[in-house]
Formats: C-alpha cells, sequence, structure tokens
C-alpha cells in the first residue's frame, strides 16, 4: 500500500486552482502564510507524514519547508522538488498569469541552484515540472544530458507528467538513458477517481523500478465535500466515509503508487485527508465517474485560480 504525502502547492503562494483556496486562509501576507503552512507540515508529521513535495513555481513553498525543518529538526523527512515553472504572481491572487513554464537549459541551472540553496540537504530528488511532449523537454540533449551531471552527482531525477497524454510522457520518460543507466528514477501523475487514464503507464514505470508519485488525488477539490459532485458525495456517504479520505484512500490502495499527495491547506483539511489511511474502500463501482482525460483536461485549464 502507499503512503500519504503532502504536496504545498496550495501553501505556499496566495492563489491556487483548488476550489475556493482563498477561503482556506485568514490572510494572505507571507508570514501568515509561513505559520499556516507550518501547522499543516506539524499535523502532517504528527500523522506519520514524511514524503513532502514542492517546486520552484510554489511561491514560497521551499523556504516554508526549509524555516519548518530547522525549527522542529526533524529527521527523516523526504522532499521532492520540480523546475520548470517560473512563479511570475508576485505573491497576488488576481493576477491573469500566474506561472510561465520553461524547460530550457539556463531555467534549469538557474532553479537547481536556487532550490539547492534553499533546501540542501534534504532534498531528496529532482523533477521536471509537468513535462509533456509538446515542451519538448524530453528530446532537449542539453537538458537531458545535464540532468544525468546531476544524476551522477548524487541527485535521482523525476519528473511530473500532466495532460491527456500522461502515459505516453511517461513511457518515452521511462526509455531515456544516459550513460547506460535509466535517467530518471521518479515520475509523479494525476491520478484520481476522476481521471485514472495514467495507471497503465504507472504500472509500467513501476516494473521499471521507478518510485511512483500520484498528485491531485482530489481534482484540485471537486472530489472534496465543497466540490458538489453528487454521485461522489452519495457514494463516500455510502462508504461512510468523508469524500476527501475516501478519494485518497482508494489512492492509496493502487498497486502501482508509492506516494499518495494530500493538498490540504488548513490542519482541518490534512486531519481529514489522515483518515484515508484507515478507510478500506473494498470494491467500489467508480466507472460512472470516469471524465475522458481530454474533457477533464479541458475543464481542469478553466479552474479559477483563487
Amino acid at each position: 500500500m502507499a503512503v500519504l504525502g503532502l504536496g504545498l502547492a496550495a501553501l505556499g503562494r496566495p492563489g491556487y486552482m483548488t476550489l475556493k483556496h482563498r477561503d482556506d486562509f485568514a490572510s494572505l501576507d507571507p508570514a501568515s502564510m509561513q505559520a499556516q503552512a507550518h501547522a499543516v507540515l506539524d499535523a502532517a508529521f504528527a500523522g506519520g507524514i514524511r514524503h513532502l513535495d514542492t517546486a520552484r513555481s510554489y511561491g514560497k513553498a521551499e523556504a516554508f519547508v526549509r524555516a519548518w525543518l530547522q525549527s522542529r529538526g526533524h529527521q527523516g523527512v523526504f522532499v521532492s522538488s520540480k523546475w520548470g515553472y517560473r512563479y511570475t504572481a508576485n505573491w497576488q491572487s488576481n493576477v491573469s498569469v500566474h506561472e510561465v513554464k520553461d524547460h530550457s537549459l539556463s531555467h534549469l541551472e538557474s532553479q537547481w541552484l536556487e532550490s539547492k540553496a534553499i533546501l540542501g540537504d534534504a532534498l531528496g530528488v529532482y523533477q521536471v515540472h509537468s513535462a509533456t511532449l509538446e515542451s519538448g523537454v524530453l528530446k532537449n540533449e542539453a537538458v537531458l544530458d545535464r540532468l544525468a551531471a546531476l544524476r551522477d552527482g548524487g541527485m535521482p531525477m523525476g519528473l511530473s507528467v500532466t495532460g491527456p497524454r500522461q502515459g505516453e510522457v511517461i513511457d518515452t520518460a521511462i526509455a531515456i538513458e544516459r550513460g547506460g543507466k535509466r535517467l530518471f528514477d521518479w515520475v509523479q501523475a494525476t491520478w484520481n477517481v476522476l481521471e485514472p487514464s495514467a495507471g497503465p503507464a504507472l504500472t509500467r514505470a513501476k516494473e521499471r523500478g521507478l518510485h511512483t508519485i500520484a498528485k491531485e488525488g482530489m481534482a484540485n477539490g471537486r472530489l472534496a465535500e465543497r466540490g458538489q459532485l453528487k454521485p461522489w458525495l452519495e457514494l463516500s456517504r455510502k462508504a461512510g466515509s468523508a469524500p476527501d479520505a475516501l478519494a485518497l484512500a482508494v489512492a492509496l490502495q493502487q498497486p502501482f503508487l508509492d506516494v499518495v499527495l494530500s493538498g490540504a491547506a488548513t490542519v482541518e483539511q490534512l486531519r481529514s485527508n489522515l483518515n484515508a489511511m484507515q478507510v478500506q474502500p473494498g470494491a467500489l463501482d467508480l466507472s460512472a465517474l470516469v471524465i475522458a482525460p481530454d474533457d477533464y483536461w479541458a475543464k481542469r485549464s478553466r479552474l479559477a485560480w483563487t
């Protein structure tokens, strides 16, 4: 069974595409957001979570994690981070563009130095952020060579994938080798009961020895109570579980997953998410909930950043 981790996309910046994200914060002042992030991290650690996932584009998330680790002195925490997006919102939540993708070699170089300077030895794996076939990053020889050099220097490499062709990207990535060894040891993909299409490719990755991470297990809040997805809410009530815990519990039971990320932004959400480790979903028929990948990702692209 997979373990629960914590993703900090919703905790490190004032704007994110989780439904009603703004309602989760009393204040968007950086100091207040850091205090809230630390409270969630404390609850996560107390609940047994040891894998934290962040990114250069998650605002101050890497810095929040560093400050938390320094103040608490926790051992055994594993941090994954990502490069490839530049945060552009300047701590605003009502801008038209919050982040810009850039998979160039120069951007890798600059963001690697930033992440390493902030996280230091806590950084356990460095991932390409939202790799797609269209971005060309998996065919950029200079970038791949640099990632291989980082790998050979002791930093495990990974990638996160996004969009309706996640499976193709995963299969492309796991076939890439440098120096007679595979380049990527980790892969992170969206997997939830609405969008499970990456499952077969994640299975192939797992069979090849890669570590696998599921993100967006609650579909950006659509599978939480606030998502008001009636068929899912009815199913969770029949199962005797809060909808968020059930969504994560289903993901935790997938044999091709190692880590399932909670995206909690409050202590209350995190504690509810932790119940997923006790929920036994059983043989649920989820087929009626599945959305065609093109439709799922089209709807996701229209979610408001709040």
